[in-house]
């Protein structure tokens, strides 16, 4: 691992993370990621911002041997992908402190066991003097845990904000390039982290914005040297209003759900209506959330097993309620044999988004005559929602 400067006194020292194809055990990363942590050097302190994962902690000590010491470790966030490092540091350099948020404090004594002692807590707004640089601890909680908070280096106007504004990307380039690439892993990123937490996303835009910052330097993918570009996404993807398209997520075991599938897209598209389409045994969840940023609304389409949904669209209808998407309708669709329920039950599992169920369509087998008038009904539903709305 190597120091690579973002200014005369801060330099990268992450670690990228090209092979990984999963992260928490969950989250797909087909282009990898990396964990950035900085070194910020006062004419008094030098400081360690955040750290990496474990399986990169042997990297991130032989870049400490270029520093020469460190005297405080900063940590924005507790979770383990920016902490797991923290106690090799202290053990490295035992007169150092750790400084966090009121709530870290706790998290980083359960997760990691470190010595109270050693942790130093901040308040928001609070400053600590490096010599002739200043660091200034700004709360910004829930994006995407409770005790999160960014740091400004004062005279360089570099906010280091950790999970927020951050990418799943694997790249050699230090400075973003907003090219397609890196909006669609930011955009993937927001969907599959931040976006439950939309609201607070929008809380914190506003409260760093009088900051007037020039960098922004996040725990995951790229730096940003033009941050109004990640912020206006950002801004897009929490609060503009929902697109004019219907994202239709299905599975189907016998084809009789997947031709009502094509009915409904064929006449919406027909009406104008964009339309994402996801074969649920195929899909990766990231490019279903990613489709749910933007959307109006919401199809689920499934079979039914034993009296209720597929477990793909279980998982489907899991992720939609807990990734929280600024979605306004909702929809069911699907085929059964001998019992209806599934539908139903499908709608239970959504119980948390605030949306319109729009009138359920339903099957024995193949779709006859009244099944394709109910699901053109549905698309001119769709489509007129969507009108009166006045989404585009």
């Amino acid at each position: 691992m190597i120091l690579r400067p973002l200014s005369e006194r801060v330099d990268w020292l992450g670690g990228i993370d090209w092979e990984a194809r999963l992260f928490d055990a969950l989250v797909p990363l087909p282009d990898g990621t990396s964990y950035n942590a900085y070194v910020v050097r006062g004419s008094e302190k030098t400081v360690l911002i955040d750290s990496v994962d474990t399986h990169f902690e042997s990297n991130l000590m032989a870049a400490l041997d270029g520093v020469g010491r460190i005297d405080t470790v900063v940590s924005n966030h507790a979770e383990q992908d920016h902490s797991g490092a923290i106690p090799a540091v202290l053990a490295r350099f035992p007169e150092a402190e750790v400084v966090c948020s009121i709530k870290a404090k706790r998290m980083l004594v359960d997760l990691l066991g470190i010595a109270p002692e050693r942790i130093r807590t901040v308040k928001d707004g609070e400053e600590m003097s490096l010599g002739d640089r200043t660091l200034r601890f700004v709360y910004t909680p829930w994006v995407h845990w409770p005790e999160t908070m960014s740091t400004l280096l004062v005279e360089e106007r570099m906010l280091f904000s950790c999970d927020l504004f951050g990418s799943h990307l694997a790249t050699s380039d230090l400075f973003a390039r907003f090219d397609g690439p890196l909006m669609e892993a930011a955009k993937r990123y927001y969907a599959e982290i931040m976006m439950p937490f939309r609201s607070h996303v929008s809380d914190n835009i506003r409260k760093l914005a009088p900051l007037d910052i020039d960098v922004i330097a996040p725990s995951h993918g790229p730096v940003h040297d033009k941050p109004a570009v990640i912020v206006d996404a950002y801004r897009d993807w929490a609060d503009a209003a929902p697109k004019n398209r219907v994202v239709v997520a299905y599975v189907s075991m016998h084809n009789s759900t997947r031709r009502m599938v094509d009915l409904l897209v064929d006449a919406c598209i027909a009406r104008g209506v964009g339309v994402d389409r996801f074969d649920l045994t195929a899909t990766d969840s990231g490019k279903l959330a990613m489709s749910l940023v933007d959307s109006a609304t919401l199809v689920l389409a499934s079979p039914v097993v034993l009296e209720g949904p597929h477990p793909l669209a279980v998982g489907a209808a899991y992720l939609a309620n807990v990734l929280k998407p600024k979605l306004r309708y909702l929809a069911a669709l699907g085929s059964f044999s001998w019992s209806p329920k599934a539908l139903n039950k499908l709608q239970g599992m959504l119980a948390d988004l605030d949306a319109e169920w729009l009138p359920p369509v339903s099957g024995r087998g193949l779709p006859g005559a009244e099944v394709v008038k109910a699901i053109d009904g549905l698309a001119e539903t769709i489509a007129t929602r969507h009108r009166e709305n006045g989404w585009t």
